[in-house]
Order: C-alpha cells, then structure tokens, then sequence
C-alpha cells in the first residue's frame, strides 16, 4: 500500500539503484599495479576480497551517483524528488558540494541538495536524516545516494589499503508511509568519537594542512588506515550500534532475516554477526566482488539482493556501519517491495568554466537497465 502523507508515520524506501564502473579488478590486477609485496591468496584470506571495481579515468564520483540515483528514480517509477543528499568523502571537488550538481544533472532544477560526510558510515547517516525530514513533514520523496571513488584517494603501493578499496554508488528514494508496509524505516542510532580521527584519514589538503604549504609527509594526500585499530573499534561499535537500534525497533536478533554490515573485511562481519547472534543465512554481502566500497557498500548490497529476490518483502533487516571520525551507524526496517535497477556511470563532460554553456536539459537519457540473471555486483 501507499499512503497518504495525512496518515504517514515514517519513511518507506520506493525505489533502489545502484551503478558501478564496468572495470573489474582481481587481486593479481592490484598486486601488479601497485608492485606489492603481497599474493593474490593473501588477499583474499585476510579480507574476503577477490575483486573489486575501478572507475576509468575521467569518471568521477558525481557521474557514478547520477547513474545510481538515475536507476532509483526509475525503479520507484518516475518519482520527482524534493531532496537529494549525497554520501560521500571522496567529492567531486572539495568547494562545492557535489550533491547540487548532481541534482542538476538529474534534471532537477533547484531542489535542495547537500552531502553528507560521515566516510563508510555515510549512507545510514543520510538515511536517518532522510527519515526524520520525512517524518517532520520537511520534504515527501528524499533521493539519498552513496557514492565513491575511493581509488582516487587510495596509494595504490600501499598494501594495507590498496587491495581493499574499489568503486561504485548505490541509491534508495524514500516516501511517506506506514511502519506495517515493507520497506519502512523503524529506527536508527548514530555515533561518533572523534578521538579516533587519526585512524582513518586523509592527512594533507584540508584547512589543518593546505595544499599550497608543504605536506606533512610525502603520501598526505593519500587515504591511510590503522588497521588493528580500526578493526576493533568497528567490531565493537557495530555490535553496540546493532544492539541499539534492535531495542528501538522491539525486535530480537534470532528474528532478523537480513543482516547486511558495511563490507570493510569478511572478518569483521564475521565477528559482528557472532556478536549479535545472528545465524550466518542471515548476513548477507557482495565484498568478495566488490570489496569496500565506503559509505555505498551498503546500498550496493540492497541493490544486489533485491536483484535476486533473495529476501522477502517485510521481512526484518538489520544495517549497520562504521567509519572514519570515528562513526557508526545502524537502521532497522522491513526489507523493501521494488524492482531495483542499474545504470553505468554517467561520464557527460561538464562545463569547467562559468562561461561555457551546460548541456542542454533535453540531452537523452539512458534507460536503466535490470536483469534478473545478472547481479548488480
């Protein structure tokens, strides 16, 4: 059912998309690029990870959320939003945001638009935000996007974040309805700690250390990662998160039907899941075949999923992430009733000057396409 805003009492998710760059990476691919010291079964053994995807060059994180918020749009079935936020800490350009370009280029005039940096924890961030302007009557049909293109950041001669990292978006649009209705958004809980900034950062190019002064180490610009720290910190957090936002909801672990954790490392998912008490069918993931994706992991997942039908519309799920400030973040819904779509990346070259005139609104537009036999990961 739909309801009217008159007798809505929360958000429900309409539509779900995702896009990823057609390049496929495997683990000999990233050893090789970046000359590691490493093997392939390594790898694989430490993280779960065998391949990931790469943006091309020229395709940027903006053209990768027009694709997936294009392929959102069109599963909710045409849907016009009246926000969009953006999760994402590798953005287009560090002034302005690239939320309102995006807007713009998905033809939508002058609806508001911001991003949301909260890095892995991201799209649960702007999830919340989403549901609460909802729920305050702020806006009826937020468009809320994760996208990044972390190999923008990443050394690729690094071999604690290197092999991890891979590229790609995911998209849900959300409406007014009811908490009995599949797709309804039940609770959420964030956190942060910015005690543990130092662990997960990109050191160089901000207002702390600015570009044109002498970085503080020849690789500041590059994304770095404590690696034990960070596994433990994520562990825990997600677990306390998880448990949160389980007893908002009123529902028990045993009860969960999806369990979908941001794809950092197989073994910290792993030791979450233990944690909680949730039966391995439960948990669900694609990082074998995507690896981390940062704050669009998550979608990605949903999108994935939904493909294939894997879990029932209504069934309990629970999503949960952690990431660089520290912050984490947790949602509880019923799983959602859409047909999820996929786009490529949009890679339209943009004006670079104020005076060169933008493309024009009536530019064709690519239908998303959706396979049943073909996963969006």
């Amino acid at each position: 059912m739909r309801a009217d805003d008159s007798t809505a009492d929360t958000a429900v998710i309409s539509g779900v998309g995702s896009c990823l760059p057609p390049r496929v990476v495997d683990n000999d691919a990233v050893i090789a690029r970046g000359a590691l010291l490493t093997d392939a079964g390594w790898i694989r053994d430490r993280t779960g990870i065998e391949r990931r995807r790469h943006a091309s060059p020229g395709t940027s994180t903006g053209d990768l959320a027009v694709g997936a918020g294009r392929a959102a749009l069109a599963s909710a079935g045409g849907t016009r939003p009246d926000l969009v936020l953006l999760a994402t800490s590798t953005p287009d350009h560090p002034c302005p945001a690239t939320a309102p370009e995006v807007a713009h280029r998905l033809g939508l005039g002058t609806v508001a638009a911001f991003d949301v940096s909260a890095v892995c924890s991201g799209f649960l961030y702007a999830l919340a935000v989403a549901t609460g302007l909802v729920r305050g009557g702020v806006c009826t049909a937020p468009l809320v996007i994760a996208a990044e293109t972390y190999t923008s950041i990443v050394d690729p001669a690094d071999r604690g974040t290197a092999p991890i990292f891979g590229d790609g978006a995911g998209a849900v649009l959300l409406r007014p309805g009811v908490r009995e209705e599949p797709g309804a958004v039940l609770a959420t809980d964030l956190g942060s700690d910015g005690g543990g900034r130092a662990a997960i950062t990109v050191p160089g190019g901000g207002a702390r250390h600015p570009r044109h002064l002498p970085p503080p180490a020849p690789d500041a610009h590059f994304f770095h990662m404590e690696g034990r720290a960070v596994y433990a910190h994520a562990v825990r957090r997600m677990t306390q998160s998880s448990d949160a936002v389980l007893r908002r909801a009123g529902w028990t672990p045993d009860s969960v039907r999806a369990f979908i954790g941001h794809q950092a490392n197989q073994r910290i998912l792993d030791s979450v899941g233990d944690r909680l008490g949730i039966a391995p069918a439960h948990r669900y993931g694609n990082i074998r075949e995507l690896g981390n994706t940062a704050a669009a992991s998550v979608p990605l997942v949903l999108a994935d999923l939904s493909v294939h039908r894997a879990v029932a519309p209504g069934e309990r799920t629970l999503l949960t992430a952690f990431g660089g400030g520290f912050t984490w973040a947790s949602a509880a819904l019923t799983w959602p009733d859409v047909r999820p779509l996929t786009e490529p990346p949009d890679t339209v070259p943009l004006p670079r000057t104020a005076t060169t005139p933008p493309p024009p609104d009536s530019a064709p537009v690519r239908s998303p396409q959706w396979n049943a036999s073909t996963p969006t990961s």
